[in-house]
C-alpha cells in the first residue's frame, strides 16, 4: 500500500496541474472502487475550480471553490497519470478521468480497486470517519520525541505494530516503520511503552529523516507505485533492511544478517544486534 512518501509524491505531482484549474469534465468508467461513488459525485466536481491539493496521512485532499473536498485514497494499487498532450488509448483499469480547463487529462488507474473517492464539505472534514482519529503528521513539522513518547506510552504492543497504528502517528506503513526503527537502533519487538526519553527522540528523528529522504526520491516503487508523471520512485534502492532478509547488516559490516519475522501479519526486517 502506498505510504506517506508515495502519497506526498502524488500530491506534489498533481498540484501544479490542478490548483487554479477548473474541472471541465469528470468521467466515471464504473460505479464503484472499494466503495460506490457517492450520488452526484461527478456533478459536484464538474465546473468547479480546484483551490488546493493537500495530503493528510495517506489521503489526498483536493479542495474546490464550492468548499467541498474530494477525498482520494490510493488503496493497494491506485495511481494518477497526467497527460498534457493527446492521451494514449484508455487502459481497462482507468476508472476515473478528469479533464481540466488547461486541456490536461488526469486518469486514476486502480487494477485492484482498493482505493476510493468521496466528497465532503470542507467544514466537516475534521469529522470525516477516516480522518478524525488520525494521529499527528510525522513531518512538516516533525513530531517531537516527547509527543511520540507520550503517544507510545499507552501501547502494550511491540513498537513496530504501534507505528502502524494510524491513531498514534499518521502515514507510516510497513516499509518506513522498518527503516526508521533500524535508523534509530530500536528493536521492532521492544514494547512501545518503553520507547521514552532518548529512545523516543532518536525514533522521532529517524522517522522524519527516512520520510524526507523517501519523498525526495519519489517514494518506493515495489509493485504499483508510479509518480503522476509515470516515473518510478527510487527509494527502494536505499533500503537498509526492508526486503533484505539474509543479507549482511549494513551497520554491522557483515557480522550479522538481516532477519525477517512476522508481526501482526506483516513482515518485519531488522538486525538483532544493532537494534535493541
Amino acid at each position: 500500500m502506498p505510504e506517506l512518501p508515495e502519497v506526498e509524491t502524488v500530491k506534489r505531482g498533481l498540484a501544479p496541474v490542478l490548483e487554479g484549474r477548473v474541472l471541465e469534465r469528470v468521467v466515471l468508467n464504473r460505479e464503484n472502487l472499494r466503495f460506490p461513488f457517492p450520488d452526484g459525485f461527478g456533478q459536484a466536481l464538474m465546473g468547479r475550480r480546484v483551490t488546493s491539493v493537500d495530503r493528510r496521512a495517506k489521503f489526498l485532499l483536493i479542495t474546490l471553490d464550492s468548499d467541498m473536498v474530494l477525498i482520494a485514497h490510493l488503496g493497494m494499487s491506485g495511481s494518477f497519470r497526467i497527460f498534457h498532450g493527446p492521451p494514449p488509448a484508455a487502459d481497462p483499469h482507468d476508472h476515473v478521468v478528469f479533464l481540466t480547463s488547461e486541456n490536461v487529462e488526469i486518469r486514476y488507474n486502480d487494477p485492484r480497486r482498493f482505493g476510493f473517492m468521496d466528497i465532503c464539505p470542507k467544514a466537516g472534514l475534521a469529522d470525516y470517519p477516516m480522518l478524525k482519529k488520525l494521529g499527528p503528521e510525522p513531518v512538516n513539522p516533525a513530531i517531537s520525541g516527547k509527543v511520540l513518547g507520550d503517544r507510545l506510552r499507552r501501547k502494550g504492543s511491540p513498537v513496530k505494530a504501534a507505528l502502524l497504528d494510524q491513531t498514534i502517528v499518521a502515514g507510516i506503513g510497513n516499509i518506513y516503520a522498518c527503516e526508521a526503527l533500524f535508523m534509530a537502533g530500536i528493536s521492532p519487538r521492544r514494547k512501545a511503552a518503553t520507547v521514552q526519553g532518548g529512545r523516543a527522540e532518536k525514533l522521532a528523528h529517524a522517522i522524519e529523516n527516512v520520510l524526507v529522504f523517501a519523498i525526495k526520491a519519489g517514494g518506493s516503487s515495489l509493485k504499483d507505485h508510479r509518480q503522476p508523471s509515470g516515473e518510478l520512485g527510487y527509494f527502494q534502492h536505499s533500503f537498509q533492511v526492508y526486503g533484505r532478509a539474509g543479507e549482511p547488516c549494513p551497520r554491522c559490516g557483515g557480522g550479522m544478517l538481516i532477519q525477517q519475522i512476522v508481526q501482526s501479519g506483516r513482515s518485519t526486517f531488522f538486525c538483532s544486534s544493532c537494534q535493541r
